[in-house]
């Protein structure tokens, strides 16, 4: 009988440690699927723009600096991007969200540009991708947040120190002042 009961517990303790494995493999494969998705619409953003610069610029020859820090903050957060490191992604693209305010700024100089269907268009996708931004945001910080409590939880960390599970950084913005939402206005 006492055999039974032994042999129960550990069958017991064996399905908890699946199942805890089970659901860290599923809130870190969430977790890089949202990542996934805020690449996705960061890369919808990064082929948005030049279509917008070039769009400006027919309108706008003389402004070339205000287009040279746009296509080069760009860059940077293309590069940034694929690095993977949230903080840096961060860092560039609010540089990309400064720079282009300047580019809506210019706009807001040639009323020819505004009532451009073309430049309507591209704004109106562009505020629609930042919206998708930001929900993918939202989700993977919603998945770490769960992530990173389920790891820091007793018993489940006794789980997931052995089987190499880390916490993750959450997608944040760390100035006050770039917690604002930009305000694109044409």
């Amino acid at each position: 009988m006492t055999t039974w009961i032994i042999l129960g517990g550990i069958v017991l303790i064996v399905f908890w440690i699946i199942g805890t494995y089970n659901s860290l493999v599923k809130l870190r494969t969430q977790a890089e699927e949202g990542w996934s998705d805020i690449d996705v619409q960061l890369k919808r953003r990064y082929d948005l723009i030049p279509n917008l610069i070039e769009t400006v610029k027919g309108y706008a020859a003389h402004e070339k600096e205000v287009f040279q820090k746009v296509t080069e903050a760009r860059a940077n957060a293309m590069r940034a991007e694929s690095g993977g490191n949230a903080k840096e992604l961060l860092a560039a693209e609010n540089m990309l969200s400064s720079t282009l305010k300047s580019l809506f700024a210019v706009s807001e100089n040639y009323p020819q540009l505004k009532a451009d269907q073309n430049f309507a268009k591209l704004q109106d996708e562009l505020a629609d991708t930042e919206n998708k931004i930001q929900a993918s945001r939202r989700f993977y910080n919603g998945t770490v947040r769960d992530l990173n409590t389920k790891i820091d939880t007793f018993p489940t960390k006794l789980i997931a120190s052995p089987f190499g599970f880390a916490k993750r950084e959450f997608f944040e913005v760390e100035n006050e002042a770039e917690r604002a939402t930009p305000q694109v206005k044409f």
